[in-house]
């Protein structure tokens, strides 16, 4: 029997769209010494992740009014610390998959995290549904709510609306797959009756995945779509799906007369003739660049030190000749 089309996707997030083994720990270390949780050593830290990671901390507690004042404490830190990086390849990933399936986060991180990280990702508005740990903290609940509700059919193209016009595709277990890195996810999923797909790259290995019941465990981010896709995993996205967010004309040549403004500023700090450096955003921008003779050269009386490799660069991105 031929296994059902994928409709539906849903990420995990911390070690499977971003990559967390130290940015969260290095949150969790600080919860661990300030409550005595015990927990010494980041392999200690990635074995709470076999299950629910709140009712893991939790049997490390005291009692109940301890655990919720811990989990209150490492959310809010998880809130104004936790940015780790996109695992490299996982955008693209995404964008191929939500060119043809409904895409969700579940995570037991907080949204705050969640809305910082796909944003700065501009992985956003691929996703039509997120389900973080301060609203729905159980993974199996925030699974059985996304197949309920038919609403959840209506998936996003990487842009801000839903899908309307009769794309509606509704989940169902069998067409709705689960990518994570963490036993803990994998059977949570089984036990509501969808598909699991693990990752190498984060908490837990490929053989604890596996063990845990994961169809596949991909060793490369490209491997979910060749698993999920098959063949038509070389299609490329459509829309705009297939447009990711680009500068526009001018602004990498702004961005590096920016920087180059703010070592020249530097630099009058340091000598101790401090002086503001503004840029209008109106102002040519070919007026903060001292001209070629100048480099290598003694500057001029009131005029800036010249950045000979800095100009060179400015130029190239400019492409004068």
């Amino acid at each position: 029997m031929s296994t059902p089309l994928v409709r539906a996707v849903v990420f995990d997030l911390d070690g499977t769209l971003v990559q967390t083994r130290i940015a969260s720990w290095e949150v969790f270390e600080k919860i661990n010494r300030r409550f005595g949780l015990g927990v010494d050593a980041p392999e200690q830290y990635f074995d709470l992740f076999r299950g629910n990671i709140y009712e893991s901390i939790g049997r490390l507690c005291r009692d109940a009014e301890h655990s919720a004042e811990v989990k209150d404490a490492f959310l809010r830190l998880l809130r104004s610390d936790y940015t780790p990086p996109l695992v490299p390849g996982m955008a693209d990933v995404v964008r191929r998959l939500a060119s043809d399936a409904t895409l969700a986060v579940m995570s037991s991180n907080a949204m705050q995290v969640l809305r910082r990280v796909l944003v700065t990702s501009d992985l956003a508005f691929c996703f039509a549904n997120v389900f973080g740990g301060d609203v729905t903290p159980n993974k199996q609940t925030a699974i059985r709510a996304f197949l309920a509700d038919t609403g959840s059919g209506f998936g996003r193209r990487c842009s801000a609306e839903y899908d309307e016009g009769g794309r509606q595709r509704v989940p169902d277990p069998a067409s709705t797959v689960l990518v994570t890195d963490t036993a803990g996810d994998v059977r949570d999923a089984l036990a509501v009756g969808i598909r699991v797909v693990g990752v190498a790259w984060g908490m837990h290995t490929v053989e604890q995945l596996t063990e845990a019941g994961a169809e596949f465990v991909a060793l490369w981010p490209q491997e979910i779509l060749a698993h999920l896709l098959g063949d038509a995993a070389a299609a490329p996205p459509v829309g705009a799906c297939a447009i990711p967010a680009v500068a526009e004309p001018g602004m990498t040549t702004g961005a590096v007369q920016d920087a180059a403004a703010a070592r020249r500023q530097r630099r009058r700090t340091a000598a101790g003739r401090p002086r503001p450096v503004t840029r209008s955003s109106n102002a040519p921008r070919t007026n903060e660049v001292t001209a070629a003779s100048d480099v290598g050269s003694p500057p001029r009386h009131g005029a800036p030190a010249v950045d000979a490799e800095l100009l060179a660069a400015v130029r190239r991105t400019c492409r004068r000749p």
